[in-house]
């Protein structure tokens, strides 16, 4: 709880996390695993190896926060300006800590090592990828020269909308895609008095906004669906002038693959088509964010037995759909089978319902959640490994 409170009062945003770096090694320190510092970013990977060899596998633990302010009125609220850890990523990182702390303990029992993903960047900076392509899964032989194959990853991630004790996973697709978009339409400026000399960009932006959302209700699968969000447009610097450029920005989600590719295809269909039918061009750019997060089907049943064994059958929920929002661990869950759960933390006395939602400058989360995490971590890693919970 102490170094939970420590990263909460000094976040830090991005992939260079230097105080959270240092406050992370030294939780560490006393314990028997091999680190390795990243290079790119401020990612750490420890690897605690049991007594017999066997195979490796994955936690991962998210140690950035958002740049935000915090207005929770917490004793132990943010002392750095206009950063906050409002998703919760301060107790995940001390849930990593304290679990690794726990396997340590029990190193002896272990066939196999366990590999602690500490990763900077989850909030929108690829955090993730660049630990991969820095060699994170390119493990050494163990000791006798046998191989140590990475064979499965966990994760999890605390929200306030769920009850403390309580656990919510799917198999399948759990978390969206996430892209950003920007559309430059191009037009002739002119006076307000005289449109028709011009080539207004304004109506044809607002048009091509109104014909996305046709778009997702016509052309996409309902049961495999997209969000299109337009949150930005910007146009024009005065009441007397048309403007020769209009901007539109925004965001594209959707739980699959193919219907993520498919709604980038479609945009530019839709937009450049708006946009000829009125003598203008529209450039449409699309900036790849976080492919979907796909739990293995297999992984998030063996999950979802841990969970049930620790909480009991009435406090792991299986979800309905997935969640909308983004999450980097999808590129882990491209390389090795694995799940990714949600960890109940709604703060005690409020209503999963109305509670200050992750990402809210007011987001608190119930530190007895954390109790529960730590146990998860440690019990799908000596699961995973063929240790017996005691």
């Amino acid at each position: 709880m102490a170094l939970r409170r420590s990263l909460h009062q000094h976040p830090e945003v991005g992939n260079d996390l230097p105080a959270t770096r240092e406050q992370v090694l030294e939780a560490l320190d006393d314990l028997p695993l091999d680190i390795t510092l990243h290079k790119t970013t401020s990612g750490i990977a420890a690897l605690l190896t049991g007594d017999k060899p066997g195979p490796t596998v994955l936690l991962r633990g998210d140690m950035d926060a958002l740049p935000m302010p915090e207005d929770t009125g917490l004793d132990f609220s943010s002392k750095n300006a206009n950063m906050m850890h409002a998703c919760g990523h301060d107790t995940h990182t001390s849930m990593m800590v304290q679990a690794a702390r726990l396997l340590s303990q029990r190193k002896s029992e272990i066939t196999g090592r366990v590999l602690f993903m500490f990763q900077p960047g989850e909030e929108g900076h690829h955090g993730a990828k660049f630990m991969l392509e820095e060699g994170l899964l390119d493990l050494p032989k163990n000791s006798d020269g046998s191989d140590s194959p990475l064979t499965g990853a966990f994760a999890m991630h605390i929200t306030s909308s769920l009850p403390v004790g309580m656990v919510g996973i799917k198999g399948g697709p759990i978390m969206a895609s996430s892209d950003r978009m920007t559309i430059l339409v191009k037009g002739a400026g002119g006076h307000a008095s005289e449109p028709h000399r011009t080539s207004d960009p304004i109506p044809v932006a607002c048009e091509i906004v109104q014909a996305f959302q046709t778009m997702v209700t016509r052309r996409i699968d309902a049961f495999d669906p997209a969000i299109v969000t337009v949150a930005k447009i910007n146009a024009g610097t005065t009441s007397n002038v048309i403007p020769e450029m209009a901007t539109i920005e925004g965001t594209i989600r959707a739980v699959s693959a193919k219907t993520r590719s498919k709604v980038h295809e479609l945009m530019q269909q839709v937009a450049s088509g708006i946009a000829a039918a009125h003598g203008m061009t529209a450039e449409v750019d699309i900036a790849l964010g976080y492919p979907v997060t796909v739990n293995d089907p297999g992984f998030a049943g063996f999950s979802t037995n841990v969970a049930t064994s620790i909480l009991g059958d009435n406090k792991v929920v299986q979800l309905p759909h997935p969640v909308m929002g983004a999450e980097d661990f999808s590129y882990v869950l491209e390389r090795l089978p694995g799940s990714m759960m949600f960890l109940g933390g709604t703060p005690a006395g409020q209503n999963p319902a109305t509670a200050a939602p992750n990402h809210s400058n007011r987001v608190m989360f119930d530190e007895d959640a954390m109790e529960v995490g730590v146990s998860l971590y440690a019990a799908m890693a000596l699961r995973h490994l063929g240790v017996r919970l005691s």
